[in-house]
């Protein structure tokens, strides 16, 4: 890699050797949690020169988040599960890295896939902004792609959900996990979703007072899906795990309830839950007010597919479709992990090495065996099945847009209430997510509708479409400039 000291702009050329005489056929890796880095050391074992390009300071994603050494953590594994696996990963990709096979690129945003030769494909150009702040460019020039670039959280709004305390219950655990640090002192975790258990309890363990847990499902959505579930005995004893710390430690778990509204001046006060019916509707006459000054919630993630469809792949629902081998339809790009369908860390791990199998076979210019990934597979498809009978049990409840009062601000960026949201339907004549955005500026402003795409949906009636964005995040005028002056020769 070299610097260019006019323009400080960085360029990886991953696939020359040292001699600049053509050398392996090169692989980047977009995203280093346990997607992206099964794929990165399964490509680089099998003979692929291999880019992984991350955001994070450190490898690990969101599940294997690390404190920062400055941060002197001395059981950094009390806060995670599966910390065996992430040692063989950790170790896995710093002997890698040391014989020379991979290439860790840690901050770097990428915000930009290009293709190149759309007739005839003859690699990718991934644009990224290195650094903190941001702002410096970086390139690298890869023979292929494989996109690992995780999830977000999806967020339905309720009032008072913008007071200062209420967090997503994946910020929560990244702030514990990443930062160490408490929201706060008495904590409630709501929503739905199997990460609302490992959330509470972390918080628990940490030393926060959890107030309650509220769950929106019942066990009569556990009981519908009984026998899928118990052939997974593995993840019902690590529930079950967690539910027992919780009881422990005298947390309520309120079933089958829901957050009504968060209240205070100025900050989080209390928050108000109340029992659902077998509809999902609020029972009259069942609200509660509970104290606390952290609401960690959460209803589920979301892929993260702007790569993806930058790139011109095909999306199945929210997520990108790949075939066995996890290719996308588009030449020489694979995709691994939450971004094809969100379903936890072993069926991303799967993926991944499935993925990095293929790719390097066929950058190679032979048929992958998939023998090389049979375990592989068997994993993913057990893996499958459980997270498609919990996505089933854990559905973000119906009717919750009832709950949403017409002064409720649904999009942030722009400060639109749901009563402008709901005017574009009912008096405008918006029939979809598009006019409504364009009638109301929700979805225009910093997060460009991630945040608040689902809730507008839920509100309006309408369907949620993929937006093609140009880039992934916001990008410096001087460094689209500059995209294309001293790049990497073809």
């Amino acid at each position: 890699m070299s610097r260019n000291a006019h323009d400080a702009y960085d360029t990886h050329e991953s696939h020359e050797g040292a001699d600049g005489g053509r050398a392996r056929r090169s692989l980047a890796v977009i995203g280093a949690g346990p997607a992206g880095l099964a794929a990165a050391l399964a490509a680089a074992v099998r003979g692929s020169r291999v880019t992984l390009i991350d955001a994070g300071a450190q490898a690990g994603g969101q599940f294997y988040r690390q404190p920062a050494e400055e941060l002197g953590a001395r059981r950094p594994q009390a806060l995670h599960h599966q910390w065996r696996t992430w040692e063989r990963l950790r170790d896995g990709l710093a002997a890698q890295i040391a014989a020379g096979h991979v290439t860790h690129l840690t901050d770097h945003h990428v915000w930009c896939v290009e293709r190149l030769g759309l007739d005839e494909p003859t690699g990718f150009l991934v644009h990224a902004l290195r650094g903190p702040a941001q702002e410096e460019p970086s390139v690298v020039r890869a023979d292929a792609v494989v996109l690992a670039t995780g999830a977000y959280e999806k967020v339905l709004p309720f009032p008072g959900w913008t007071l200062p305390g209420v967090i997503t219950a994946g910020g929560a655990q990244a702030m514990l996990k990443g930062g160490l640090v408490l929201q706060g002192r008495t904590a409630v975790v709501a929503g739905t979703g199997p990460l609302l258990l490992p959330v509470a309890a972390g918080l628990a363990s940490a030393g926060a007072e959890v107030a309650a847990l509220v769950e929106s499902a019942g066990a009569q959505h556990v009981a519908r899906h009984a026998r899928t579930l118990s052939a997974h005995p593995d993840k019902l004893v690590e529930g079950a795990g967690y539910v027992a710390e919780l009881m422990c430690r005298r947390v309520r778990l309120k079933a089958r309830h829901a957050i009504v509204e968060a209240q205070g001046d100025g900050v989080l006060e209390a928050v108000t839950v109340a029992a659902l019916d077998r509809d999902g509707r609020v029972t009259p006459g069942s609200e509660q007010v509970i104290r606390c000054d952290t609401l960690a919630v959460g209803h589920g993630l979301l892929p993260h597919t702007d790569l993806a469809e930058t790139l011109g792949c095909r999306l199945v629902g929210p997520a990108v479709a790949v075939d066995d081998e996890q290719r996308t339809d588009v030449h020489g790009v694979w995709a691994a992990g939450e971004a094809t369908g969100v379903g936890g860390a072993a069926l991303s791990l799967a993926e991944g090495h499935i993925a990095g199998c293929s790719a390097a076979a066929r950058l190679a210019g032979r048929e992958p065996d998939p023998r090389a990934w049979n375990a592989a597979a068997k994993s993913r498809a057990r893996a499958r099945d459980f997270i498609a009978s919990l996505d089933a049990v854990f559905a973000p409840r119906a009717h919750w847009a009832e709950q949403v009062t017409d002064d409720t601000v649904v999009c942030r960026c722009e400060e639109v209430p749901a009563s402008a949201i709901r005017e574009a339907v009912g008096e405008l004549g918006a029939t979809d997510a598009r006019t409504v955005k364009l009638q109301t500026r929700a979805g225009m402003g910093w997060c460009q509708g991630r945040m608040c795409g689902p809730a507008v949906a839920g509100l309006t009636g309408c369907e949620p479409i993929p937006s093609r964005r140009p880039f992934a995040r916001p990008v410096p005028l001087g460094v689209l400039a500059r995209a294309g002056e001293d790049l990497p020769d073809d």
